[in-house]
């Protein structure tokens, strides 16, 4: 059977036949491994190709038997489409991932057959189901066939038990490898032991975390290039299991970058060990400086009191930081804007990736949202964090847009790039500062094709400069 994965891709990022240039944004691109595991869950008698719309144009009129589709929910409306071309065509298609899994009365209406949560356990009945001829409509991993939404465990985060995974089919992108900053992704566990309400991690995990056997993840990273990125959700999840991969990691000589909750701060030795393990850079989820933010969305534990402490610490094991932040938070108002770009420059955040606040469906934010009557915007295609679809509570939707767009320019300023550039040259690593410049200059390069200005809402109401700083001060 000839079988083509597909990972879709917005329309301002995607390669076409009539758009063949590739963006220059390989900092931005870690592998596919949703694609990549499943392919390797594919038994080889099978053929196998993955086509990456960020990279590869897709070719509808391709000789296949069967398309799988993975998206997430800003990728529906794309993945509708091209599953719909290619029935058209008379291919079965098999669709998956966040969005499939989170709202699957929706997405089933789109195509042959989904896969609801993990594809381990699932994908291979799949197969052997399009074999003989016998393709039922909804596959997952313990063989459940309900079509119902995927349900939030009650209380805390519970223990998934152990992640069993084939390490990824990573040469099926040895053509299109330049485009991605690696191909080598990894990962040692699934889920997140938090609940925050506007993550559909933990939706779509049922707030469960499980990890891999740490001799199957040893195997895979010492068969794999010095340089690559784990893209675990907290790769401390479990501190315990961290603190023995790290251990066990130190002496390969790997260099690396992962997520992190900011609480690893709060653990010198296990701080000390991730740098030992070749750790260059975090991503840190920070989200906000408003603690009735953080409460609002169950995310007291980041403790905005302590975030310029925490940091400092990070920073001082030669660890970069990525700053997770989101706008548009009930406590927001128009000078949020000002206040977190201070805050960035304040802690020395190396690079920022800022999110307007999304209510991905599925999420307890997203339920309480629409009860509320609060969602303005049905369009899937932009709840890509980057549009406003609900109504802020404390400003207008365009102030939010307007302020989100303008602090991602105002951080990726030339000149602010070049100052975060120099301090980090003179009191970090050169391999921490040189990752940091190619992001910052990704991000400003993707701001500048996207004609991404934005202007301060502060000073819609005529406020001066001047003014608007001490405005946000006393906030």
């Amino acid at each position: 059977m000839r079988i083509l994965l597909v990972l879709p891709a917005g329309e301002q990022v995607r390669v076409t036949r009539h758009r063949p240039e590739v963006p220059k944004r390989a900092m931005l691109r870690f592998s596919v491994l949703p694609l990549t595991v499943v392919a390797a869950l594919t038994a080889r008698e099978h053929e196998v190709r993955i086509v990456d719309e960020n990279v590869e144009a897709l070719d509808f009129d391709a000789d296949i038997d069967l398309v799988g589709i993975t998206f997430m929910t800003a990728l529906a409306p794309r993945a509708y489409q091209i599953a719909r071309e290619f029935r058209s065509r008379g291919k079965t298609v098999v669709g998956g991932g966040y969005h499939a899994t989170l709202v699957p009365e929706e997405a089933a209406g789109h195509f042959d057959a989904l896969v609801v949560g993990d594809a381990e356990g699932a994908w291979e009945r799949v197969l052997r189901d399009v074999a003989a001829g016998q393709l039922g409509r909804i596959y997952s991993a313990d063989g459940a066939e309900a079509l119902v939404a995927c349900p939030r465990a009650a209380g805390g985060a519970r223990d998934g038990g152990t992640l069993e995974t084939p390490v990824p089919r990573r040469d099926l992108l040895a053509g299109t490898a330049k485009y991605y900053v690696t191909i080598h992704a990894v990962q040692t566990g699934r889920g997140c032991n938090h609940g925050c309400r506007y993550c559909s991690i933990a939706a779509f995990h049922q707030r469960t975390y499980r990890h891999r056997r740490l001799d199957s993840v040893l195997d895979e990273l010492r068969a794999i290039p010095r340089d690559f990125i784990f893209v675990d959700d907290n790769i401390i999840a479990n501190r315990e299991y961290a603190r023995d991969l790290f251990r066990a990691l130190a002496p390969l000589g790997k260099r690396w970058v992962a997520q992190c909750s900011i609480e690893v701060a709060d653990d010198p030795g296990l701080l000390w060990w991730l740098r030992e393990a070749g750790c260059c850079g975090l991503f840190i989820g920070i989200e906000t400086v408003s603690e009735e933010n953080l409460a609002q969305m169950d995310k007291e534990f980041n403790n905005c009191r302590r975030y310029e402490e925490r940091l400092r610490k990070i920073h001082e094991h030669g660890i970069g930081v990525v700053a997770g932040m989101m706008v548009g938070l009930d406590k927001d108002d128009p000078g949020v804007f000002e206040r977190c770009l201070r805050f960035l420059e304040l802690t020395g955040a190396d690079a920022v990736q800022l999110n307007i606040l999304t209510p991905l469906p599925g999420t307890p934010l997203f339920a309480e949202m629409k009860r509320a009557g609060r969602i303005a915007d049905g369009d899937w295609s932009h709840y890509d964090f980057r549009h406003v679809v609900f109504e802020p509570a404390g400003m207008t939707a365009e102030q939010l847009q307007a302020g989100a767009d303008w602090l991602y320019a105002q951080f990726y300023r030339p000149d602010r790039i070049l100052r975060r550039f120099l301090h980090g040259a003179l009191t970090g690593g050169w391999l921490e500062t040189w990752l940091a410049l190619k992001l910052n200059l990704t991000y400003w390069y993707d701001n500048r094709r996207e004609g991404i200005r934005g202007r301060n809402p502060l000073l819609d109401k005529g406020i001066t400069p001047p003014q608007a700083a001490r405005a946000t001060t006393a906030r």
